[in-house]
């Protein structure tokens, strides 16, 4: 009886990413330059080569030890275990967490259109002043 750990599946582990990021073989192929059909190729084989390795976990954004540690149980492990980082505002974070408010966007945006259309209505009337004025001249 062997004891003989069996190797990571190094493509299932980037088909299985690449479903957690959302991201279909088309985007990946088309982020890395190579075809659909060359992104399915690499997720059936055990092995990948270094290069191509590093270029899809940079188009995955991940680190290339990532995709080689990566399992189900460790993503089942992290997400129980994961906190809300926001009150560190990204601090001692892998990466920076940016915290804004959608609606302070949305009323942002609201005042800049309203302050379009305000210039837009001045604008017309000023036409209209305009060619009211051509009229009585005539």
């Amino acid at each position: 009886m062997s004891t003989a750990t069996k190797p990571k599946h190094i493509g299932r582990n980037i088909s299985r990413i690449r479903e957690l990021r959302g991201m279909k073989q088309e985007a990946l192929a088309d982020a890395i330059g190579i075809s659909q059909q060359s992104i399915s190729n690499i997720e059936s084989n055990e092995t990948v080569e270094p290069e191509k390795l590093k270029a899809i976990a940079i188009a995955l954004g991940v680190s290339v030890e990532a995709i080689k540690n990566f399992s189900d149980e460790n993503m089942i492990n992290y997400f129980n275990s994961f906190h809300d980082n926001s009150i560190n505002n990204g601090q001692n974070a892998a990466y920076p967490v940016y915290n804004f408010n959608p609606l302070e966007k949305l009323i942002e945006s609201y005042d800049e259109n309203k302050k379009l259309y305000e210039r837009l209505v001045l604008a017309e009337k000023e036409k209209i002043e305009y060619l009211e004025k051509l009229l009585k001249d005539k």
